[in-house]
């Protein structure tokens, strides 16, 4: 049995269904195509994810031939992590590649700025991650035309006309809206554009761009998807090569590459994806809906509530709404001691992590946010314990 086969709950491979007659569906769970997802031909006494490979150039007699000539061209270690991370975000998809990078923003550069030439037109959110603004005044410096538009509603399809790049956030960090991603992806193949969607809170276990029509996935892998808040780390997955072949260049020529360590966590981590995920995905509708009641609390957003502006669309295009719920106190000041109450939530600024954090997004000065507004991400532990101490850090703070 090769690594590509699974086995069906009774034992039996699913290579070849013919050999057996059995006609039963032989596709896998997300939690068994995560946890065996890239790992290599099982050899006898070799275990079964091979540790990180530490070089800075390997043995090559001869003409320069092979998969791994220089540290900085490939390694063992990304490729095993890129192959488990391309079996989850376009299962079936034999065409696509994928490529790690050592951060989210990296990742998302190297689509940009391996896409995109002066004289082009990108069409990116207004209400995405706080970067973007710094992104967008990089991009213009090289003569690129920017325009932007909220997620909602699909008013990115208002300022598409003649762009070479839409970039989609869905959804939209911190607001949690989201856009119709078939819609878009329609609208943009129609004039030629190409489209990139930032996946990283939704995790591929919850939305898969590529099979929405998407050219590019791309996310920062530091959150939800290896979950521990120990490893920076982001990937491109892309719809062929010769889509990638433009942003492994970048990478070659910037030196963009993620630690051998990091990407082996990353890849060790994935084992439990479909676990975290399911359960921090449970945990943050508990606390929503948790919060719906209390009247301090505006503003309260989560794309898997029934009542949230974003749930039919969500529904439609995701199999997981993700960890993060979004909400507003008061005031700056509200907000400040409600955090500092918090027994069992980090003051932190990600979200994805088996441990919970919350912050006031404000602070930052880079969304568009009233200055009450908390992003919350549930993490692993027992939701009963997290509403507790969220409710009683409520009424804390109010005094």
């Amino acid at each position: 049995m090769t690594s590509g086969d699974f086995v069906t709950a009774n034992g039996e491979g699913t290579g070849s269904a013919g050999e057996s007659g059995d006609t039963r569906a032989t596709v896998p769970g997300d939690g068994t195509r995560a946890v065996r997802a890239g790992l290599p031909e099982p050899v006898k006494y070799e275990p079964t994810l091979p540790g990180p490979v530490f070089a800075a150039h390997f043995h090559l007699p001869g003409d320069p031939t092979g998969p791994y000539t220089y540290g900085r061209d490939e390694n063992p270690t990304w490729t095993l992590l890129e192959r488990a991370i391309g079996e989850l975000e376009a299962p079936g998809l034999d065409s696509a590649e994928t490529l790690s990078f050592p951060s989210g923003m990296a990742a998302i550069s190297a689509v940009l700025f391996s896409q995109l030439r002066a004289g082009d037109i990108v069409v990116l959110p207004d209400d995405g991650y706080q970067v973007l603004p710094l992104v967008r005044e990089q991009l213009t410096a090289y003569g690129i035309e920017v325009r932007t538009a909220p997620t909602a509603g699909d008013a990115q399809l208002e300022v598409l006309d003649g762009a070479k790049l839409l970039w989609i956030e869905t959804p939209s960090n911190p607001g949690l809206d989201v856009c119709d991603l078939r819609r878009l992806v329609a609208a943009a193949h129609a004039q030629g554009t190409l489209v990139a969607v930032d996946n990283t809170l939704a995790t591929p276990l919850g939305q898969r761009p590529l099979e929405l029509g998407a050219d590019f996935s791309v996310a920062s892998g530091t959150k939800m998807l290896t979950g521990h808040g120990d490893v920076l780390l982001g990937y491109v997955t892309g719809r062929d090569a010769g889509l990638m072949a433009p942003v492994r260049r970048w990478r070659k020529i910037v030196g963009a590459i993620p630690g051998p360590m990091e990407a082996w966590l990353a890849h060790r981590s994935l084992a439990t994806l479909q676990l975290r995920a399911d359960r921090q995905t449970a945990t943050a509708r508990t606390v929503a809906e948790a919060l719906r009641d209390r009247p301090e609390v505006t503003g309260l957003r989560y794309p898997g509530l029934p009542d949230d502006p974003s749930y039919k669309i969500a529904s439609q295009q995701m199999r997981r709404f993700g960890c993060v719920v979004s909400f507003t106190l008061p005031s700056r000041e509200r907000a400040e001691r409600f955090l500092g109450a918090l027994r069992l939530v980090d003051d932190a600024t990600s979200f994805g992590g088996v441990r919970s954090t919350a912050e006031r997004r404000g602070r930052w000065g880079g969304d568009a946010v009233p200055e009450g507004f908390i992003r919350f991400s549930a993490g692993a532990e027992d939701p009963e314990d997290l509403v507790t101490d969220i409710l009683r850090a409520l009424d804390a703070s109010a005094e």
